[in-house]
């Protein structure tokens, strides 16, 4: 199968499963879309749903959320991963939408990049989504994705990822293509333990047809570890046995030594006996000896 091959079948796929795939992020318009994305960053799409409609109710227009202050902002959206830098990005890119660009959110890349807390995948989400251009965010989700189905091979970086991916999907297809992504690594395709074996793409998986997949890989990372630790279990009930060889040696030697000091007592107990009983016998022999010339 040819790389082209591959994406144009993966693309027919991802359409036959759903055709209609969409943010999973809350919003109404441009404006609820940038503060929800600038919100996601780091955080998950459901933690940000349930801040997000008490947020727009206090401030439903840019206006309202520029004139609020850092700390007002702070106490609706402390929940969220990294609230303090997220409240001064929100104000400030409130700020700059009413003073630079007439309250609008900007169209295009280079204004987008411009905002406080917005970068080029936040950038990328707000051109697909509201503008429909075909701009291709990479997360984490894409990144991983993409390289597992092959569509990019070795990848080092988001922007040679992205790059990638709009060069070979057509531009009507991106926007789509983009959810599509970041659906099959969310639900399917995960990090730690994709469900490979129930993976609508694996007849068309670059890692699978390589018997790479990563459940296949884990597999076998987890026949290592399994060897590694039997190796380790024997190396430490070795040294276990050696420990309790050299603790019986030294207590037979010790009781060796033990004994050998007991039968030298008991010679030395003996001998002492002896000398005493010829001293005793001597004596004795004397007084009669004594008593005898005296009589």
């Amino acid at each position: 199968m040819t790389q082209k091959e591959r994406y144009d079948r993966i693309m027919e796929r991802f359409e036959t499963i759903n055709p209609a795939p969409k943010t999973e992020l809350h919003y109404k318009d441009a404006y609820q879309l940038l503060v929800a994305v600038i919100l996601s960053a780091q955080c998950t799409d459901k933690r940000v749903n349930m801040i997000t409609p008490a947020l727009f109710e206090a401030y439903p227009s840019v206006e309202s959320l520029a004139s609020a202050s850092v700390e007002e902002i702070y106490e609706y959206i402390k929940s969220v991963s990294y609230p303090n830098n997220k409240s001064k990005a929100l104000k400030g890119a409130a700020e700059a939408i009413i003073e630079r660009f007439a309250g609008e959110v900007p169209d295009n890349m280079e204004d987008l990049l411009t905002l406080p807390g917005v970068g080029r995948k936040t950038a990328n989400v707000i051109l697909s989504v509201i503008f429909k251009q075909p701009a291709m965010a990479v997360d984490t989700h894409v990144f991983r994705v993409a390289e597992r189905l092959g569509l990019t091979r070795k990848s080092k970086t988001p922007l040679k990822t992205e790059t990638k991916l709009v060069r070979n999907i057509d531009d009507e297809v991106i926007p789509k293509a983009h959810h599509w992504l970041i659906l099959h690594g969310r639900y399917t395709c995960t990090a730690r333990n994709p469900e490979c074996h129930a993976c609508p793409l694996k007849d068309l998986c670059k890692s699978y047809e390589e018997g790479r997949s990563p459940k296949h890989l884990k597999e076998i990372a987890d026949a290592k570890k399994e060897i590694i630790a039997e190796k380790e279990k024997a190396k430490v009930l070795k040294a276990k046995e050696a420990e309790k060889a050299k603790a019986k040696a030294l207590k037979e030697r010790m009781a060796a030594k033990a004994k050998a000091k007991a039968q030298k007592e008991k010679e030395k107990a003996k001998a002492k006996a002896k000398v005493q009983k010829q001293r005793e016998a001597a004596k004795a022999k004397a007084k009669a000896l004594k008593a005898k010339k005296k009589a």
